[in-house]
């Protein structure tokens, strides 16, 4: 199988599929254009549709980001790694709490495998804060939890992390130009605020030293997916 990064323009753009189902999935994806974005699935639609609906996507020549956050011992972490590998995905990430062994088992399997994704790390989820890393027993400012475990991360050998975009300056600062920051949580000039307090437009994430931008709902609740998909593409300088 051919790795679709080598088919398609190295987009910044990563389209979050956030649906429940295949059908509703793919009504958004015919619509896009693999040449101006890549695709993430996570853990519902893949739990819904299996590796079969990843591979299909893969066969479209889409670069497919599978978010499944691998965490567990090891040899399974490689396995699973080694089988995401398998079907063809462009990236695919695991928890650096994994700890450094987790993570070059991982990096050591991707890395057998013919075609080998780009693989990252989730440092601390967006969902937490100081209290939260509090509560399962870390002392540590969030900050400097993040910069442990992404120096753990660069130090396994991986590719990078997944940050938010107000992260991304201190970790490009410290770890360089070459190491990838995938940010999610971003929205375009002049689209609607959803449920995000603090917004950061692409071409601000950019600008703060992101590699790659995960966009949900101001492209998939678009009355016009692609344009408003073009739209961000003119909006960081890219072509159409």
């Amino acid at each position: 199988m051919t790795n679709p990064v080598q088919k398609i323009h190295d987009s910044k753009i990563i389209v979050a599929l956030d649906y429940a189902d295949a059908n509703s999935a793919l009504k958004l994806v015919n619509q896009l254009d693999p040449n101006l974005c890549r695709l993430k699935v996570g853990k519902e639609l893949f739990t819904a549709t299996g590796p079969q609906f990843v591979e299909q996507l893969v066969k479209k020549d889409f670069g497919v980001f599978l978010d499944l956050k691998f965490h567990d011992i090891p040899n399974t972490v490689a396995k699973a790694c080694t089988a995401a590998s398998n079907l063809g995905v462009w990236m695919l990430n695991v928890h650096a709490s994994g700890g450094l062994e987790m993570m070059q088992a991982a990096q050591q399997a991707v890395q057998s495998c013919d075609t080998k994704p780009i693989l990252i790390a989730v440092t601390v989820l967006t969902s937490m804060n100081q209290a939260s890393l509090k509560q399962i027993g870390i002392q540590t400012d969030l900050t400097t939890h993040v910069l442990n475990l992404a120096a753990l991360t660069k130090q396994a050998g991986l590719s990078g992390v997944v940050c938010s975009a107000m992260e991304a300056s201190l970790l490009r600062k410290n770890f360089g130009q070459d190491f990838c920051l995938v940010t999610p949580g971003i929205r375009p000039a002049n689209t609607s605020l959803d449920d995000q307090s603090r917004v950061v437009t692409p071409s601000d994430a950019l600008s703060y030293g992101a590699s790659y931008l995960v966009i949900g709902r101001p492209i998939t609740k678009a009355e016009n997916p692609l344009q408003a998909l073009e739209l961000i593409v003119k909006e960081i300088g890219g072509s159409i």
